[in-house]
């Protein structure tokens, strides 16, 4: 389960995001009124499934003794016609078979954040009683 607490800090749009122990700062850029503090909301969501796939790969590739050994996992998101669109590509180092690169690129389509953006998530808002 993950868990994460974002605050709103007095500059403009910069928001203080809690993760457990870890910490950070997402804001927008100048061209949408913040100060570039931190990654903006998008860059976050391609940040987790960027890591989702590095891990997962490194993971599968360890599990079978193959011998990956660099992962790099780069992301666009656009959204032309209204409709976001991830576009992945995954540079892997490492003397690898084709067969084996190819069976890489098909766990990244079957990673947990990949299922979870395809499948869409439920999303339940509540309001907590006035602070005052």
């Amino acid at each position: 389960m993950a868990h994460v607490t974002a605050t709103s800090r007095p500059a403009a749009w910069e928001t203080g995001i809690a993760m457990g122990r870890h910490a950070l700062t997402a804001d927008e850029a100048p061209a949408l009124g913040g100060r570039d503090a931190g990654p903006g909301p998008y860059d976050l969501l391609l940040a987790g499934l960027a890591a989702c796939t590095s891990i997962t790969l490194r993971m599968y590739a360890a599990r079978k003794q193959w011998p990956l050994t660099d992962i790099t996992v780069d992301l666009e998101h656009r959204k032309p016609d209204g409709r976001s669109k991830i576009a992945r590509t995954l540079h892997l180092t490492g003397d690898l078979t084709e067969d084996q690169r190819a069976r890489l690129a098909d766990i990244a389509e079957r990673t947990p954040v990949t299922l979870t953006l395809k499948d869409g998530a439920d999303i339940v808002t509540t309001l907590a009683p006035s602070d005052g």
